[in-house]
């Protein structure tokens, strides 16, 4: 009876003892655990001892995180593929137990079944199963000894062309220039010499690139690929002996200069993007968009690139996706009118923003000084380079997208705030004699016009002289807090440009309100601390031509050219149209400070500014100068013209000339 107790405690210890160790399925899902938690370490923990023996801990973890990370590896799921069967534990075998895979990746998603051995192995604490690891486990096409490669395919990118199909930014056939050094042996000095004075490059970096380790003396060395406009360039360099060509595909910017702060450029991607890039699909060799609508539309230009993820040995396709070429965008500028105004104002610190007044499509963006975009491709001179980079007088700063004082460009917008708040009588005769009125009150101040010719002033007489104490009065009528919040209402003063892709700043009515009645008397006639950018100055003009509404610009092309609209009821259809006969009479009265030089053919509404530029009252200051102006018979051009420093140049009246002629060439066209 006691011999039969002892058994059958006995064999209670011993069930016990079997049921405390661990089961294959167990230490199966804690691996699996640790995969998806990407614990490589404690994943290493898990192998046999022979699997141990074949890849070091540092190894197996490295080669984990190297793959994942290479490959972009996300939403990684491992799990056991359960089974109906009990799992059969024999004595001294492995268990089978199969496990499913999947995860995203640079070339798209992976999938796959395998199957795991289970080690029964005796440890310190007593028996234990461990994994029978093989690279296998990584995917299934991986071998011992094969490593995974992922290479990259490059999408076409998308090109970028005016309203009319015309080329801004495109891919060209450029040739390439190399010299073969078995061919200058005798002159080696001679054509080094002759060919670093048609190039922008180095003699040093020549023979940097001849003495490379693969050169071969009957081997292309790529010395650099020349502008397609430099035809005569080209000329010169293939008759020299060695120097031979080669068609390459390049980016290319046919307008060069005068679109570069519109259209950007490309150039190769820096650690920093790619850093920044990271998880986008750029690699190191990737191009990126960089300044300009290269920059702004890079995610649509680019495209997608492709991935193929591969075995190193028996280059077994794990995962496969093809490159999606980048989409070709149009925009509604027109290259003749931008090249127009950018000769203009070629010799000139300036910009222009050109819409047209009843779509607001975007015809011109134009920013100078500026520089060669494809300089970033073919090469810079010393002098160019210098010039691009001479900080914010350079060539490398864009303009059209800045904010200005507008000076006397503003006071069609004071006229509208004044009529529409019944502040202003159009009709009224302001007594004004002398050259400066001042006022004390609110701080004294003191304020001067351009001409003492009249003495009895309306609304039409002071937009065609410009007379600075009518609108200065106008707006100490209107009030601070009105003046203010009018311009807001409704012509958009603060307001951030989120309908435009290309990024500009908000104009902007004062830093911190108006504190003054000097200061609301100077922004009545667009000085105190009044901003405005170009492409705003433009926009908020074509409130004269939609009976009160203002147009919103936009730059991508329509399908049907139909205006969106930023403002409505900016004016009412009856005010709107008096202050556009009153700037037409800007032009065509003698007096009108906007007349000189007549342009023959075309009937032009339009007003000029002169904006001061001071630290202090009373000091000297330079001056920019600014005309807005639109054609009124079919109208289809708007253009506002800024110049930097024209003080001693005829202030306003230095840029009237230009805005002109260019609006004269492109209207005789179109």
């Amino acid at each position: 009876m006691r011999l039969a107790a002892w058994m059958i405690t006995l064999f209670f210890l011993l069930l016990a003892g079997c049921s405390n160790e661990p089961a294959p399925e167990e230490r199966m899902s804690q691996y699996i655990k640790k995969w998806n938690d990407k614990e490589f370490n404690e994943m290493y923990d898990q192998l046999t001892a022979d699997s141990k023996e074949k890849i070091s801990e540092e190894e197996f973890v490295k080669r984990y995180k190297t793959i994942y990370e290479d490959l972009g590896v996300e939403k990684l799921k491992i799990s056991v593929n359960k089974t109906k069967e009990k799992v059969e534990v024999k004595e001294g075998e492995p268990v089978k137990l199969s496990f499913s895979a999947s995860m995203e990746t640079l070339a798209g998603p992976v999938e796959f079944e395998h199957e795991a051995s289970l080690v029964q192995e005796e440890k310190e604490k007593g028996k234990d199963w461990f994994v029978q690891w093989d690279p296998s486990f990584i995917f299934p096409q991986l071998k011992e000894g094969e490593e995974v490669r992922v290479i990259s395919s490059s999408p076409k990118r998308g090109q970028l062309f005016d309203r009319n199909g015309e080329g801004l930014a495109v891919n060209a056939a450029v040739n390439e220039i190399g010299i073969v050094p078995q061919g200058i042996k005798d002159k080696k000095e001679e054509v080094l010499s002759k060919v670093t004075e048609l190039l922008p490059v180095s003699k040093e970096n020549v023979e940097q690139a001849l003495g490379a380790d693969w050169v071969r003396e009957s081997d292309f060395v790529p010395i650099a690929k020349v502008d397609p406009a430099n035809k005569e360039v080209l000329k010169e360099l293939l008759a020299l002996p060695g120097v031979q060509k080669r068609e390459v595909q390049s980016r290319y910017y046919p307008l060069g200069e005068h679109a570069a702060h519109l259209v950007g450029y490309v150039r190769p991607i820096t650690a920093e993007q790619l850093e920044e890039q990271k998880g986008d699909g750029y690699s190191a060799n990737s191009m990126i968009g960089t300044r300009g609508l290269e920059q702004v539309y890079e995610n649509e230009l680019r495209g997608e690139a492709g991935w193929r993820i591969q075995t190193s040995e028996g280059e077994e396709v794990i995962a496969e996706k093809p490159a999606k070429d980048g989409r070709d965008l149009h925009v509604t500028i027109d290259s003749t009118l931008q090249t127009s105004l950018s000769s203009q104002l070629k010799k000139d610190k300036g910009t222009a923003a050109a819409i047209h007044p009843l779509t607001g499509e975007t015809l011109a963006l134009v920013s100078m000084p500026s520089y060669n975009p494809n300089n970033f491709l073919f090469g810079w001179t010393k002098e160019e380079w210098d010039a691009y980079n001479n900080g914010e007088q350079g060539a490398a700063v864009a303009r059209f997208n800045k904010l200005y004082s507008p000076g006397s460009a503003i006071k069609p917008l004071t006229a509208v705030i004044g009529l529409e708040t019944g502040k202003l009588d159009p009709v009224k005769q302001e007594d004004i004699s002398g050259l400066t009125w001042s006022k004390d009150g609110w701080g004294s101040y003191e304020v001067t016009r351009v001409s003492e010719r009249l003495s009895k002033v309306n609304l039409k007489d002071a937009l065609v002289t410009s007379d600075n104490i009518y609108f200065a009065r106008a707006s100490l009528s209107i009030g601070a807090e009105t003046f203010e919040s009018e311009l807001e209402e409704r012509f958009a003063f603060g307001e951030e440009l989120d309908f435009y892709p290309f990024p500009t700043e908000p104009s902007s009515v004062s830093n911190n309100g108006i504190q003054s009645e000097g200061q609301l008397a100077d922004s009545g006639f667009g000085q105190g601390e009044v901003l405005m950018s170009p492409l705003h100055a433009a926009a908020s003009y074509t409130v004269f031509h939609n009976q009160g509404d203002m147009i919103q610009p936009y730059l991508e092309k329509r399908e049907k050219a139909e205006p969106s609209y930023w403002k409505k009821e900016s004016a009412t259809p009856e005010n709107a149209a008096l202050i556009m006969e009153d700037l037409k009479a800007v032009i065509s009265d003698p007096y009108g400070t906007g007349h000189k030089p007549e342009a023959k053919g075309i009937e032009l509404a339009g007003k000029t500014g002169t904006a001061e530029l001071k630290l202090a009252k009373g000091e000297e200051g330079k001056e920019n100068g600014w005309f807005v102006a639109s054609n009124t018979e079919n109208p289809r051009l708007l253009v506002a013209m800024m110049i930097e420093d024209v003080k001693e140049r005829g202030g306003s009246h230095y840029v009237v000339p230009k805005v002109k002629s260019a609006m004269s060439e492109y209207l005789k066209q179109n």
